[in-house]
């Protein structure tokens, strides 16, 4: 991303006494780490093919649709045999039997749902994965009572970094895109929030080659552990 446009996101960043009234959480490697899962399935699925994607493919691939993901990789690989939908299926499949065997939940993520919940924030998920990975993932978590909103970037007509995944949830929740804050660790996400005129709290893998653009966030932090509303908002 370009020095102007994040110096641009700066100038944007919303002031930090305004009220917040609902908090608005990515999932993958936010609430689980899923993010090896998505790259495994995404992995054994063209390595059939005969297609060898790297590390940086998948950096450059966090927080986007598949569908998305495929557009990239279907005109850098073209004329296969399946259609990008039916690709998308078997990723998607790979990753729910990855969730439902190996996922666990992130440190900090129920303590920080129970905190909000009991101080009466409206708390919403708002995911660029498919609503079956959403519910797979909830479901093998328990979390599914937390969540007064659940929302798929399937649903919109642009995934992250677009904001219109933010900006329709914070409509489900019925507040100001102003009033939300979002937790996200991916840096297309975080674009997202930022477009959307919300708050956002940067939690990124500790070893992603590109740490210095979340700076552009209103707070990074190295786990869910360590945050806190209250220091965020006073």
């Amino acid at each position: 991303m370009s020095r102007i446009l994040l110096l641009l996101l700066h100038s944007i960043r919303i002031n930090t006494n305004r009220m917040i009234k609902a908090v608005i959480f990515d999932m993958d490697g936010l609430l689980i780490d899923s993010e090896p899962f998505w790259r495994l399935s995404q992995k054994n699925t063209f390595s059939k093919r005969g297609i060898n994607l790297c590390i940086d493919d998948f950096e450059s691939f966090m927080g986007k649709r598949i569908d998305e993901v495929l557009d990239i990789i279907f005109s850098r690989f073209p004329n296969q045999v399946e259609t990008q939908a039916e690709t998308a299926e078997q990723i998607i499949d790979g990753v729910i039997d990855l969730v439902m065997e190996k996922g666990l939940a992130l440190p900090g993520v129920e303590k920080t749902l129970k905190e909000l919940k009991s101080k009466n924030y409206k708390i919403a998920l708002a995911s660029s994965s498919h609503l079956r990975i959403i519910k797979a993932v909830l479901k093998k978590l328990d979390l599914e009572s937390y969540f007064e909103v659940v929302h798929s970037a399937q649903f919109e007509e642009y995934g992250k970094p677009h904001p219109q995944t933010f900006i329709s949830t914070a409509k489900m929740l019925d507040v100001s895109p102003s009033e939300c804050l979002v937790l996200e660790d991916s840096f297309h996400g975080v674009i997202a929030a930022l477009a959307a005129n919300m708050k956002c709290v940067a939690i990124p893998d500790t070893n992603a080659s590109n740490l210095k653009q979340f700076v552009v966030a209103d707070q990074v932090l190295e786990s869910m552990e360590d945050f806190s509303i209250e220091k965020l908002i006073d």
